[in-house]
């Protein structure tokens, strides 16, 4: 382990790492370095190998948001590290405390700290559970470091941000403006209708039904686009668009910082690609965003091509109500990794990690110990445990926010 001095800015963030049973590791960063800060909660030198937690993104921090999480890991006696991913909350700074410049923010280096984690750490072999962005982060990592895992949890995974988009596109249209689903052929009849009169825009679709759909399920959809279509509702639906626009800023520091991390989320994955001008298309909400990001410049790997090689067992977890990296993708990375397995999660909606942890941390503990083929007979069982997520509660919140909103007058 690294020892920083406590009085610097990279001391504190040093000291605030070891208070959470971790360290830190000084990784290159252009001409200098940068302190990439761990920790390490449960208990060690178990008979499953550790496991790493890589979290979303790319700009959600580790340390401090997934408190909980470990705590929850740690009564069940896994062995978890989390990396603080560099140009985040604690590693967002050098050693002589300057914030890390964009192009020194990439997933290549990311994943190579990782494997210098997990030496600091004296861990050989690790299972890996990467949700959303933490899917590229954690197959980037299986390319790079391939000896040094035991196994992979991709939770809501990307494979390739700018191929993965037809059918990311198609999937959302098929449920909720075709309505080839019967659950979803009234919202989406209703979505068509709302277009036309143009009482929303095509933009605004793109940026509210999959947040409402996914947090509420299709009820509350229905509910919503009911409301409009007799005159009600506009303030919940104007509130819903605004929250959904994506930001490259400073963010909310050591919780969500995506501003360093712009290269890799614009520059490298692609998240700023432009929209198709159809409804439902995700790529609305990062217009404004991708006007002041990095240009989209390539992906730093062909997964497609390169997980065909993974030899580890490997669980990837897809909620049904996922619009982000709907099923159809899921289902692709398993035909993939030769073995593998998709753990359908019924009423999710995107990354088991954030919505529920006690899903995610079950999953990943049956990976650890053996027991990945056994997952999808087990999927519904699992989706049945208590959910304890924060995000939890933003369906009741839309629901309730529809509900005043109706009563109110004008």
């Amino acid at each position: 382990m690294t020892t920083l001095d406590a009085c610097s800015s990279t001391g504190w963030s040093a000291a605030v790492s070891r208070s959470y049973g971790g360290g830190a590791v000084l990784r290159p960063a252009g001409q200098g370095r940068v302190p990439v800060h761990y920790v390490r909660t449960g208990p060690t030198g178990g008979a499953a190998p550790p496991i790493v937690l890589v979290p979303g993104g790319p700009g959600i921090a580790s340390v401090l948001p997934y408190r909980g999480v470990r705590r929850r890991a740690a009564a069940r006696g896994l062995d978890v590290v989390m990396m603080e991913h560099r140009g985040v909350g604690l590693s967002r700074r050098d050693d002589t405390g300057t914030d890390l410049a964009v192009e020194q923010v990439t997933v290549e280096a990311t994943a190579d700290d990782l494997a210098a984690v997990l030496d600091d750490a004296g861990i050989a072999k690790a299972v890996v559970l990467g949700s959303s962005y933490g899917t590229y982060l954690a197959q980037a990592f299986g390319v790079r470091h391939p000896d040094r895992v035991a196994g992979m949890v991709l939770d809501s995974p990307i494979l390739s941000v700018a191929d993965d988009l037809p059918m990311v596109r198609a999937h959302a249209r098929r449920l909720l403006w075709d309505g080839d689903d019967p659950a979803t052929a009234r919202c989406a009849e209703l979505l068509r209708g709302l277009v036309a009169e143009g009482t929303v825009t095509v933009a605004e679709t793109g940026r509210v039904v999959p947040v409402v759909y996914e947090f509420g399920g299709p009820e509350v959809l229905e509910r919503l686009l009911s409301a409009l279509s007799r005159g009600q509702g506009l303030r919940s639906w104007r509130l819903i668009a605004g929250l959904g626009v994506e930001e490259v800023g400073p963010g909310t520091p050591y919780v969500y910082e995506p501003d360093l991390v712009s290269g890799i989320a614009f520059g490298a994955l692609g998240y700023g690609l432009p929209p198709d001008g159809l409804p439902l298309d995700p790529q609305s909400a990062f217009t404004e965003a991708a006007r002041h990001a990095p240009a989209y410049a390539g992906e730093p790997f062909h997964l497609p091509s390169e997980i065909t090689r993974f030899r580890w067992p490997t669980a990837v977890v897809s909620g049904d109500r996922d619009l982000r990296t709907p099923s159809p993708i899921a289902e692709r990375v398993a035909s993939l990794i030769p073995d593998s397995c998709v753990v359908a999660i019924p009423g999710m909606g995107h990354s088991a990690l954030d919505t529920h942890p006690i899903a995610a941390l079950n999953i990943v503990d049956l990976v650890a110990r053996g027991h990945h083929r056994d997952l999808p007979a087990l999927a519904p069982r699992i989706a049945a445990l208590p959910r304890r997520g924060a995000s939890r509660l933003i369906g009741p919140v839309i629901s309730g926010l529809l509900s005043l909103d109706v009563l109110l007058p004008g």
